[in-house]
């Protein structure tokens, strides 16, 4: 035995996982979290309050709750998949009765010390759920009708409760995620083809509908698409954000203005800077480069998680690790393509970077699942 060898294994086993760590996505977390703290320091002109200190707080006990999660054997998690689901559904269902409302929405649970939006959770516990479920599921059945129709009621059932919130941006994340997991477990392709086509057929419905007594969207909602295809239609109006924030991307060219020079963020120009629309501030700071470069952060995060559920001989944890790795992308790319007037305004944040503590604590939360996985895997 090595002295390395020996000097590992007189380590409590407790302290010990720490080691096994994925020590680089841990890095990553904090680099992108710190480019949030920044940012926020920036758009409050330059003071840690009113946002800055309590990011920070929520960050330090989200990384706690990620160590936590972490040092708990990945079997334990998927045991209490089922629980999860069943809590987040319990949840929304409170939303719906006695939630905070904010915005025109309900969406919110008052804790007293920070707001918990459950459908944050759902986003979680729906990939545990259909990790665990493909996981006890024998792979010959994986295509079959009946087991098919399962997860996707799995899916509905949440997305229904966000949609009616109303939260548009959610249900799209969850039905996508979910989606991308039953690719992951191996259902045949004819099945997707099939949801395409449907989606294309309820695409057409939406715009039918508009106006009619069986209208499917809500009247924002429809306003929202009226200014992504066409932002100049009324810029003092609904098309102010999207108008608001192509000034703040452009204006910052290749290198950006500079740290807390942006102007569309300074003079207030630019609405929810510090939450939904964060990156145009980045990008009129620092310009192309610092958009891309954080861009590539987010890159090899999903790059470890890929890489760490594809080395993971364990399917629980192999899947979960995927599905996790697909929101926290799902969660990134449609929060820029709305900020860059490529995908309609759903208020969707971005990831450790917006201000918020329901996102950051349960993205954290997340993370810890994929280190378990990693921590616990067979080796």
């Amino acid at each position: 035995m090595s002295y390395l060898e020996y000097t590992v294994k007189s380590i409590p086993s407790g302290p010990r996982k720490l080691l096994f760590l994925n020590w680089p996505l841990t890095l990553l977390l904090i680099t992108v979290a710190s480019v949030g703290f920044l940012m926020l320091y920036s758009v409050a002109g330059g003071s840690f309050s009113p946002w800055v200190e309590p990011q920070l707080k929520r960050f330090a006990l989200g990384l706690g709750v990620m160590l936590f999660v972490a040092m708990i054997p990945i079997w334990f998690w998927r045991n209490m998949a089922g629980v999860g689901y069943l809590l987040s559904l319990a949840l929304l269902l409170f939303v719906e009765f006695f939630g905070t409302v904010g915005m025109g929405a309900q969406r919110w649970i008052d804790l007293g010390f920070m707001r918990l939006q459950p459908s944050e959770l759902t986003k979680i516990t729906l990939v545990m759920l259909l990790a665990a479920y493909y996981d006890w599921l024998p792979t010959k059945k994986t295509s079959h009708p009946l087991w098919v129709f399962i997860p996707v009621l799995f899916i509905l059932i949440p997305t229904a409760l966000v949609l009616k919130q109303p939260d548009l941006g959610t249900s799209i994340l969850l039905v996508t995620a979910g989606g991308a997991m039953m690719f992951f477990a191996g259902v045949h392709w004819g099945y997707f083809a099939a949801v395409f086509a449907a989606g294309i057929g309820l695409v057409t419905a939406v715009f039918q509908s508009r106006g009619t007594g069986w209208q499917l969207l809500k009247d924002y909602q429809y306003r929202r698409i009226d200014t992504f295809l066409d932002p100049a239609s009324d810029p003092l109006g609904a098309g102010y954000h999207i108008t608001q924030s192509k000034i703040a991307l452009g204006s910052g060219s290749w290198t950006g203005r500079g740290f807390m020079q942006g102007t569309q963020s300074r003079l207030n120009f630019l609405p929810e800077k510090h939450t939904d629309f964060i990156f145009t501030t980045l990008a009129e700071e620092f310009g192309f480069v610092g958009g891309i470069s954080l861009l590539m952060l987010y890159t090899l995060i999903i790059v470890f998680c890929v890489a760490a559920a594809m080395a993971n001989k364990d399917r629980f944890a192999s899947l979960m690790t995927l599905g996790i790795a697909m929101t926290f992308f799902l969660f990134f790319a449609v929060n820029m393509s709305m900020v860059m007037g490529l995908a309609p305004v759903v208020g969707v944040p971005l990831p450790m970077v917006s201000y918020g503590g329901s996102a950051m604590l349960v993205l954290l939360a997340a993370f810890g699942l994929v280190q378990s996985a990693h921590v616990h895997r067979p080796r």
